[in-house]
Parts: structure tokens; sequence; C-alpha cells
């Protein structure tokens, strides 16, 4: 009971603050910042694995660096999906992911929520495709660079720097 209602929180929370994601889909870039995925929650695991692909992915076209769950990071992220079936009866994933530094404080938390087509009303999930997961991953990395950026300073995307490439991300279960 105490999980549902933490989750609805959640979904409620996120679809509050949908608004706030990147107008436009303007791709953000924040190259030579070491970020480290630990988890994701909420999902089947079937969503997490591909969801995990975009996130690389997304993270790749913003020039960011992903490291395994174990690396040194200079922040870490936490992300917890819910799928829900909204007021007017369509279907919505909502997602947080929580930016926290190396000393374990959350430093931002990115929310949002984005409509999917749900093939079954007694799974949510199973209307989440490839190109939902894309959207969602885009705008979760979209965020998560900005505040890489921001954080940095003008120093964080120097003029043709190199950097590594996103790499499959380390999963830690608790």
């Amino acid at each position: 009971m105490a999980s549902r209602t933490i989750t609805a929180l959640a979904f409620a929370a996120a679809l509050g603050l949908a608004g706030c994601q990147t107008a436009g889909g303007a791709l953000v870039s924040a190259p030579g910042v070491p970020i480290a995925v630990e988890s994701i929650e909420g999902a089947p695991q079937g969503v997490q694995s591909a969801l995990q692909g975009e996130l690389a992915s997304a993270a790749q076209e913003r020039r960011m660096t992903l490291v395994g769950a174990g690396a040194d990071a200079r922040y870490r992220v936490r992300g917890y999906l819910s799928a829900e079936t909204t007021e007017d009866g369509s279907t919505a994933v909502a997602f947080v992911w929580d930016v926290f530094d190396a000393e374990k404080r959350r430093a931002k938390r990115v929310a949002g929520a984005k409509p999917i087509r749900a093939a079954s009303a007694a799974s949510p999930w199973e209307g989440l495709d490839r190109d939902a997961l894309r959207r969602l991953a885009a705008d979760s990395m979209n965020e998560i660079a900005g505040f890489l950026v921001a954080d940095a300073g003008p120093a964080a995307a120097p003029a043709g720097g190199e950097t590594r490439p996103a790499t499959a991300l380390g999963f830690a279960e608790e």
C-alpha cells in the first residue's frame, strides 16, 4: 500500500513537472563529466534493459561520459518509472531521475511524463515501444546534460574537446 502511494505521488509530481522539460527537443551537449546510472526502479526488467540502451545512445549523442555503477563518477543517477492510466483514460509513463553528487547529496531532480499508447489496460507497460523509450531517454539526458553544463560553468564544454563515448551502463541492484 505504501509503495503504491509513493508511486502515485511520484507520478503526480512528474506530471506536474512535465512542463519543465527542454522545449523543442534541442540537443544539449555535456562532454567530460563522468556520470553513473546506478539503478532504474519501477519498470519491468525488459523495459529497464531497453531503456538502458536508449539512455546510452542519448548520452553518446550529447557527448556525455557514462561509466559503470562501480566506477568513479562525479554524479550518480537513480531513476524511477511509473506507467499509469491518466484521468482522461490515456496512459503515460512518468519518470524521475535523482542526480547525486560525490557526497551522496541530491544535486538535481529531473521529472516528467510522456504519453504512450497502451496495448492493454491490464499492463500499461506494453505501450512503451522503442520510440517512446527513445523520447524518454532523449528528454532525460537533455535535462541531465543541461544540469551538468550549468553546474560546471563555462569550462564544462571546451570547443572541440575530446570525450569518451558512452558505453553500456552497469546497474546496481539494491
